[in-house]
Parts: structure tokens; sequence; C-alpha cells
């Protein structure tokens, strides 16, 4: 169970097999296009292993691969809420992982192909697919970049290319496993280092100057917690991260603006605060800091919600607030120019809320 690490002349020998390999994946191209390079690569990479005698690890020598057909054989699990319990977080997990992976391959085949696929179409199948899986003693399974990206580099463009991937490996597990278990670990190393150098976004490395400082974040956040955890996990943390720097930016954009209008409410003149921007749990401080209740002089208030969107119960809590600091002090305050959205909000709240709104300005906005 402990980690060796490896030194020496087998470390030595592994990384000249690695560098020969993506050797041959990245100049066979140049010459000819008719054999997929990975192959050509593992199948001189295994020849030249086994013809010249060289010590190192091979497939055989991590795992026997031997297999059978599978047969149909239910889950052996007692179907109670006790089982669902049990299994139901690792279930959402990997279902989780699963899907987002496909989705991420789904869109690198697309940007490489131009083509445009059913998002929808795709997640439903391998649904469907990994539930009869089940039925049959398998794993789930979902798209993987990796062996996406060989597939799309030696040519396969439809889905004849998956089904003969998939029929490949079947043989190869069912009847040529002996043969797959000679091939030296270091050809599908290289195989995978070269995938990933190539699948990777490497001009991202110099957006960090030009995008926002926190998409520089979530991009080094997910990255790292990805390596760390898992793909779910990191996705599920660049959401909250990019949620709560989305709502840093639109706390920033609340605006008040004061001016006295002589006519401003009912014919009598009014103080009219023209507020602009989101308001929500984000903005709700600076809204409430950029009125200045104790110092208005006026006894009538407007609170002008024309060119404001209330988005939650912050917003209206922080509405309901200012206007009982400027009733405390004796002032007569509305609302005005709400829109219907926020109207709802208002109403909803029922007394939570003790405000006073002119009825024909609700605006029909969302």
């Amino acid at each position: 169970g402990q980690t060796v690490w490896l030194t020496g002349q087998p470390l030595a020998t592994m990384v000249g097999l690695v560098a020969l390999t993506m050797g041959i994946i990245a100049l066979l191209p140049r010459l000819t296009k008719a054999i997929p390079a990975p192959l050509v690569a593992i199948g001189a990479v295994t020849a030249a292993v086994h013809s010249l005698g060289l010590q190192t690890k091979t497939i055989g020598a991590m795992a026997a691969i031997k297999g059978t057909l599978p047969i149909f054989s239910p889950p052996a699990v007692p179907p109670t809420l006790a089982t669902l319990e049990v299994i139901a977080p690792y279930a959402l997990a990997v279902a989780a992982v699963g899907l987002i992976e496909t989705l991420l391959t789904q869109n690198l085949v697309d940007e490489m192909t131009e083509t445009a696929s059913d998002t929808s179409r795709e997640s439903v199948a391998q649904g469907l697919g990994n539930v009869a899986n089940g039925f049959f003693g398998g794993m789930g399974g979902c798209a993987m970049i990796g062996q996406t990206m060989i597939n799309v580099n030696s040519g396969g463009r439809g889905r004849l290319s998956g089904i003969v991937c998939a029929s490949a490996i079947a043989m190869f597990v069912v009847s040529l496993s002996s043969q797959i278990e000679m091939i030296p670990l270091a050809a599908l190393v290289g195989v995978m280092v070269k995938v990933v150098m190539d699948t990777f976004a490497w001009e991202s490395l110099n957006m960090f100057n030009k995008i926002p400082k926190t998409d520089a974040f979530v991009l080094v956040s997910v990255t790292i917690t990805t390596v760390l955890f898992n793909l779910a996990v990191a996705v599920i943390a660049g959401v909250i991260i990019s949620a709560l720097g989305f709502a840093y930016k639109q706390s920033a954009q609340i605006r008040t603006e004061r001016e006295f209008d002589s006519a401003g409410l009912n014919g009598a003149g009014a103080a009219v605060y023209k507020i602009r921007g989101p308001l929500f749990f984000g903005s709700v401080l600076a809204f409430k800091d950029m009125l200045n209740v104790p110092g208005e002089e006026q006894e009538r208030v407007v609170l002008d919600f024309k060119d404001c969107k209330v988005w939650d119960q912050s917003g209206i809590e922080a509405i309901d607030a200012v206007t009982n600091r400027f009733e405390d002090l004796g002032k007569k305050v509305v609302l005005r120019n709400l829109s219907k959205d926020c109207h709802k909000l208002l109403k909803k709240a029922g007394d939570l809320v003790d405000v006073d709104v002119l009825e024909e300005t609700v605006q029909n906005k969302k």
C-alpha cells in the first residue's frame, strides 16, 4: 500500500519510452494520416520493449484485464430507504461528475469539429445507458476527454467511431487480453500526456492580465480543486465563487440621486430619491447608507424605483427599514414606479413590511 517512486534506470527507461511515444504521435501525422498515430506509437513502443528486452512495467504487471461478456445480474441489495440513504450521496456525486465531464467533452468536440450536438439527448442517453449497465454488473460511464480526443484526432467524426471503439475494447477484454497486457505502461502514459498537451488551452495562460481578477481566481481555484478533489467539487466551487464575484460587482452598481419636485406628491413638494441599479442582499447596506434620512428637510419623500430592480426579500426589507427611518422622523414616504415583480414581493411579505405604494405607478417591467 506504500507509494514507491521510480528512480535510476527504471525511471530513465520510463521517461525515454514516454518521450518516444510522444515523438511518434507528434511526427507521424506529417508523413501520413492513414493510420492513427497513437495506435502506431503504442505498437512501435511495445515492439521495441519486447524485442530489446527492456525492463519496464506492462499493463499485465499491474492487473489482469481478461474478462467475459456480461450477464444479467440485478444488484443484490435490499430495496429499502436505508439502502437509498447509503448509496444516494455517492450516486449523486458520480452522476454529477459523469454528466459534467460528458458536457465538457461534448463542448470540446463541437469546437474542434465545428458542429452542434444535442446536450439534452446526450445526457438522457447516458443516464439510460448507465441504468441498464447496472443490471449487468457494470460500472457507470461517461464521455472521457482523453479517449475522445484520441478518437477525434485519429479521424473519428460519426457515431460509427464510438461503436468501433466500444466493440474493440470488448474484443480485447474477451479474446485478446494477453496481447493487451504486453503493452508497456510508458506507451499509455505517453499517449495521455500528449493528449493533455493538445487539449490544454495554452492561450489561457496569456489571459490572466486581460480578464477580470475574479475570473482569474475562479480559473485557478477550479484547477486546483479538480486536482485535489474531483471535477464535481471543482465545478460546484467554481459556481459558488463566480456567484459571489457577480454579487460583489452588482452590489457596486446601486446609485441614488436626490432632487426636489414641487409637485412630487399629490401636488405638494417632495424630496424624490431616484434609485438606480439592482437592489438585493449584496447592495442593501450601500442603499441604506446613500439615503440621507436624518438630514432630509422635506416632509414628504418619494422613493422612485423606475431604474431599479428589486431582486429578493433582502431588498424588500431594506426598503421597509428605510421607510420606517423616514417615518420615525415624521416624514410621509411613498414608493413609485415599482416593477410588477417587486410589487408581488411586497404583497407576499404581507405584514412583514409596511410601505405606501402608488399603485398607478406600478410598471409592467419584470
